[in-house]
This record gives structure tokens, sequence and C-alpha cells, in this order.
């Protein structure tokens, strides 16, 4: 993924890109096509939802939304790591597209911890 973006809608659309390109290269495999599906599920929709939070009706709603976020962040570093477990050969692409989930997992974090406490 590079260099980091700081802004979370543009960072989250582009690991959803960078994920819809991983599951092109990997071995056209059930267990790759279905794990891939599911990834590329779980990672669009963290952004989606996050463009939502952000188009909240109120405090409530944001919050909602953005630990829906959360969740699909870490359902896809889940799928991540099964299909990186899977295919060796794709461990390097794999292992900084899970660097990134995890990243945007914390980013989420910190953003409902401190949005909650206010």
């Amino acid at each position: 993924m590079g260099n980091k973006i700081y802004n979370l809608e543009e960072r989250t659309y582009l690991c959803a890109r960078e994920c819809r390109f991983f599951i092109k290269m990997l071995p056209k495999t059930l267990n790759n096509i279905e794990d891939g599906k599911q990834l590329i599920r779980a990672s669009g929709s963290v952004g989606a939802n996050y463009i939502e939070a952000n188009e909240k009706l109120g405090e409530k709603d944001f919050l909602m939304r953005a630990k829906i976020a959360r969740k699909e962040a870490k359902e896809a570093e889940y799928w991540l790591k099964l299909l990186k477990d899977l295919n060796s050969g794709y461990s390097s692409k794999a292992g900084e597209l899970i660097i990134e989930a995890v990243g945007r997992r914390k980013i989420l974090s910190s953003i409902i911890n401190k949005r909650s406490s206010s």
C-alpha cells in the first residue's frame, strides 16, 4: 500500500481496490474463489460503512456505522490471513494487506473510543 493516506475514506477505498487486485492474482481454486468473495465483501464494506458514518443522522448513528466498519475490517483481516496461509507464494502481498487491515481497524477503534467518551 506504500505511503500512508490520512483521509480514511480514500484509504478504505484503496485497500478495497488492492484486495480485489490481490484476489485476481490468486490461483482459481474453490477455496480462493469462495474466500475471495468474502474478502471482497468485507473490504468494500469497511469504506461503505465509514462513508455512511460520515453522513450520520446523529452521534448514535455515527457510532453504529463506525462499529460496523470496524467489524468488517476485522473480518477482512480474517479472510486475508486465511488466504495468506493457503497461498504461500502470495504471502508478501497478503502480509501488506493484513497490516493495512489492522491499521484501519485500530484507527476505527480510536475514532469510536474518542467519540464514545465525549
